[in-house]
């Protein structure tokens, strides 16, 4: 590109503008920042996004509400239940029903799991960002026992579609629990490991402190959610301001920093799976000592379990046909948040009572504080587009959903 002349505080000088991305391993998918460049100093920075469009909120309109949930999976893949919760609680609202107690816990269990999970990969991948080869290795080996939970309860280990409309699809298997629990008691010493390599690593230090910093009026602006809001001080969290699936039951706190900068985005983070820990372990104590079904019994409603189908002819044929055709909620708009481990992510789904959703629009916290980027970057050198990038903690499945 043709270079450019700017006034810096020496007088004019000429600029570089440099693409970065969207073939580049650190801007964590098919994202492309156009840099604007003084030398090694960032002048500009322009997010360029829909390399990966898929459509996903335009093929709602074609599926029945159920056979959206697949959809929501694919959506942020690193944390498919949080998606299918939102999407599921929505429709719920939509229908005037609510899940079962039991059916709630699991789910708050399960996406409790899931934070973790995706903040482990957070951590891995932003240490390797910045040259921490060992601490990727460590966490993705932890993020490997929780995703064989997640395919022992559901059978797949990613897109689980596990949750549905008025609850789960299936009966946790025998065992469910101690598998976590295993798993849970074995963390906390984890990620005693991971801020042993890296919370007072100087250069893990020199590369996050006083990086990337955004004011929490900044960031208000801006619309960030999670822990970029959370790590510029604003103590903002969906499941404390707007409890759902019984969160109100569970005692946790929300986790703050007041920096603003990388290391505070990466201390709130790792704060973040301890208490997502305790959370999971509340549920663990909780669901054996309750019982019920998993689904809300909602005949023409919630499409049917097997068992259900078997009960007579007449029964299967009308439940083979709001299996097949699926339920049609009356007309009418919702919208539905909760706290995905990127932020603030919403569902609105209109009816307009058919069997299909109207228009389902997501509120991706990606997309949202994407935008914060070149607050983040302008000063800086280049070399801090990628800590700036990697804090953001993007997934390009939700920017470019």
């Amino acid at each position: 590109m043709t270079p450019t002349t700017v006034e810096t505080p020496t007088g004019a000088a000429q600029t570089m503008v440099l693409n970065m991305g969207p073939q580049h391993p650190s801007t964590h998918g098919v994202l492309r920042v156009i840099l604007e460049l003084n030398g090694e100093i960032v002048v500009k920075a322009e997010p360029i996004i829909g390399y990966l469009h898929t459509g996903i909120e335009k093929s709602c309109e074609a599926k029945t509400y159920s056979q959206v949930i697949t959809l929501t999976d694919r959506i942020d893949y690193l944390a498919p239940l949080s998606n299918n919760l939102g999407y599921c609680l929505a429709v719920e609202k939509l229908l005037g029903l609510e899940a079962p107690k039991r059916a709630q816990y699991i789910r708050v269990l399960l996406t409790e799991l899931t934070r973790i999970a995706s903040h482990l990969v957070w951590v891995g991948t932003h240490a390797i960002d910045l040259g921490a080869m060992s601490v990727f290795l460590y966490t993705f080996r932890e993020r490997e026992e929780i995703m064989k939970i997640f395919e022992y309860v559901s059978g797949q280990r990613m897109m689980t579609s596990y949750f549905r409309v008025g609850g789960l699809a299936l009966e946790p298997p025998p065992g469910f629990l101690d598998k976590v629990r295993r798993v849970i008691d074995a963390l906390p010493g984890h990620i005693d490991e991971y801020e042993d390599l890296l919370t007072n690593n100087r250069i893990w230090l020199g590369r996050t402190k006083g990086v990337g910093i955004i004011s929490a009026d900044d960031a208000i602006a801006m619309g960030c959610s999670g822990p970029m809001l959370r790590g510029s001080g604003v103590a903002y969290d969906v499941r404390k301001a707007f409890p759902y699936s019984s969160y109100e039951d569970f005692r946790f706190e929300v986790q703050t920093q007041t920096a603003g900068d990388c290391f505070a985005r990466y201390q709130v983070r790792v704060a973040e799976i301890r208490e997502s820990i305790k959370i999971v372990r509340q549920a663990m104590e909780k669901i054996p000592k309750m019982d019920g079904p998993i689904r809300t019994e909602a005949p023409g409603i919630i499409p049917p379990s097997r068992e259900e189908m078997k009960t007579s002819i007449e029964g299967l044929i009308y439940h083979f046909k709001i299996y097949t055709e699926g339920f049609a909620p009356p007309p009418g708009e919702v919208y539905q948040v909760i706290e995905s481990p990127r932020g603030e992510l919403g569902f609105f789904v209109a009816s307009d009572g058919s069997a299909k959703p109207y228009r389902v629009k997501v509120r991706a916290p990606s997309f949202v504080n994407l935008q914060s980027l070149p607050k983040l970057a302008v000063g800086r050198l280049i070399a801090d587009v990628v800590a700036c990038i990697g804090t953001t903690d993007i997934v390009l499945g939700e920017v470019d959903r």
